[in-house]
């Protein structure tokens, strides 16, 4: 499931760079297809160079060269997902005709279809299903055209245009851009393909600002949505709670001893009752439990973190490994941190999956 935002041109490739850019830190993999088989050659995760502000196109660049830098890699095309501030994810019922057409039609007239004003943006469309006449029965009998349903991303026109001429200023090919909330369900349905076929799960990704929630069922993206609380929320309660510096709540978080989980408890309260609507709606709509609830992100290093997750949602948590199907060439030192690292690289493994 890609979404490209690039007119649906792009190729698939041997090798990608595929770029996660959070909100704190950017996570990067170099990843290589050897026929049905994925090879991990290099990941890296850097402090992203301003948080809050947008980036200039020479600031992107001068980032993306560190990261290719830091990969070691000659590769040139890269897949880049983008925050969820910066990108829509919808569903859609629109009438069935061929994707450019949609994506023409999303363009002059978004509000129709995704019941919001979206000036100056590029859309694309991945067709859910071939459902005659979407959610309209009788149309058949009137007349009225067939629809699909159609899951649909969007982003803002001028970063678009800024990411692909950064890559080109960096001396890479920007070979797609998607959302960033595709990226742990591409990344799952690659790491446990058989859970993501026949189950109702659910996938939390926490990330610095934000949270985001996808709810599937056999593999169809259901339900989706972002939280306004991430770890950032939880590391700064813990800092104030206990007058500690940012950095020392960050460690704390993760690490969890054992006198700091009265602290950190009412703020995953807040962030478990905002994520419970959504698993509610998908229960309600599906008429279907969630089996199990999987959390990925830097905050899914800490089991106290998805312990307390588990207590609010009432359905089993755990973090899991999104690079757990893929063959490691890694580094020495990058395979000894890999089982603390690999939790914060879903959205990375996702955007090279849409691409390679």
């Amino acid at each position: 499931m890609a979404l490209p935002f690039l007119n649906g041109k792009s190729k698939k490739h041997d090798q990608v760079i595929a770029i996660d850019l959070g909100g704190r830190s950017t996570k990067a993999i170099h990843l290589q297809r050897k026929g049905d088989s994925y090879t991990l050659l290099r990941y890296a995760v850097l402090d992203a160079p301003i948080f809050e502000k947008h980036l200039s196109v020479e600031l992107l660049a001068d980032h993306l060269k560190a990261i290719t830098q830091a990969l070691e890699t000659k590769a040139k095309y890269v897949s880049i997902a983008i925050g969820v501030n910066d990108s829509i994810l919808r569903h859609a019922e629109l009438p069935m005709i061929p994707i450019p057409d949609m994506r023409l039609i999303l363009k002059n007239n978004a509000k129709n279809y995704l019941q919001q004003d979206l000036p100056n943006h590029v859309f694309d469309c991945s067709v859910v299903t071939n459902r005659p006449n979407g959610s309209h029965p009788e149309a058949a009998k009137t007349g009225a055209a067939q629809k699909h349903k159609v899951l649909v991303g969007g982003a803002r026109k001028q970063l678009i245009d800024e990411l692909q001429t950064a890559a080109r200023e960096a001396g890479l090919i920007a070979d797609q851009i998607i959302p960033g909330l595709l990226g742990p369900v591409n990344a799952f349905e690659l790491a446990l393909p058989q859970i993501f076929v026949k189950d109702a799960v659910a996938l939390i990704d926490i990330g610095f600002k934000n949270s985001s929630i996808c709810l599937l069922n056999q593999g169809e993206l259901i339900v989706s949505r972002v939280v306004a609380i991430g770890g950032d929320r939880l590391t700064s309660g813990l800092s104030e709670a206990m007058n500690i510096s940012y950095a020392e709540a960050e460690g704390i978080k993760v690490g969890m001893p054992a006198e700091v989980q009265s602290t950190l408890e009412p703020l995953l309260t807040a962030l478990g009752r905002e994520l419970r609507a959504s698993v509610d709606f998908f229960e309600h709509q599906q008429d279907k439990p969630i089996s199990q609830i999987f959390v990925s992100g830097g905050s899914a290093r800490s089991e106290f973190i998805v312990k307390g997750l588990e207590a609010e949602l009432m359905a089993p948590c755990a973090s899991w490994n999104p690079t757990a199907t893929l063959q490691l060439a890694l580094p020495p030192m990058q395979i000894s941190e890999m089982e603390h690292v690999a939790p914060q690289l879903a959205v990375a493994v996702g955007a090279a999956a849409a691409a390679i």
